[in-house]
């Protein structure tokens, strides 16, 4: 619980490249993480996920690892719509991690919110995603979607 942006992505290295951010993700809640991600790995966190400020980075630097999602039980506002604006789902499921051992397989459906954990069998229910926000993601994020937008009018 309570994981801010600054332990997303540590404020020494949000002017470095790339290739030395994607190295220490999350590494000070989980130090085998930026060794063991995957494209497609799902990130399940508990409540108040991504508070504290608004980097984007953060976010960016979650997508930039190849994640397929944040499942989280709570979203600091600002992180939850920062993963849409750039593309990457972030979906609300409180009592989740009560639910979700590390390396268990999870089916997630971004659109309906249901999720399955493959691994034990069982269903869990995130809140609704706002169509619009559905939208943006579906657009590629946010920029993506202005640019469609603008190409239409």
């Amino acid at each position: 619980d309570n994981i801010p942006t600054d332990r997303i992505v540590r404020t020494d290295l949000i002017f470095r490249p790339w290739s030395e951010i994607l190295k220490h993700v999350l590494e000070t809640c989980n130090p085998e993480f930026p060794l063991n991600v995957k494209p497609g790995d799902i990130v399940v966190a508990g409540k108040h996920f991504g508070q504290s400020s608004g980097r984007a980075i953060a976010a960016k630097a979650l997508k930039q690892t190849g994640i397929g999602c944040v499942v989280a039980e709570s979203c600091a506002r600002t992180f939850y719509r920062n993963g849409f604006e750039i593309g990457m789902p972030v979906l609300e499921c409180p009592g989740i991690t009560a639910q979700v051992s590390d390396g268990d397989i999870l089916s997630v459906d971004i659109e309906s919110g249901k999720i399955v954990n493959e691994t034990t069998g069982r269903e869990h229910q995130a809140r609704p995603t706002p169509a619009f926000l559905l939208d943006m993601l579906k657009a590629g994020g946010l920029i993506a979607m202005a640019e469609r937008l603008a190409g239409e009018g």
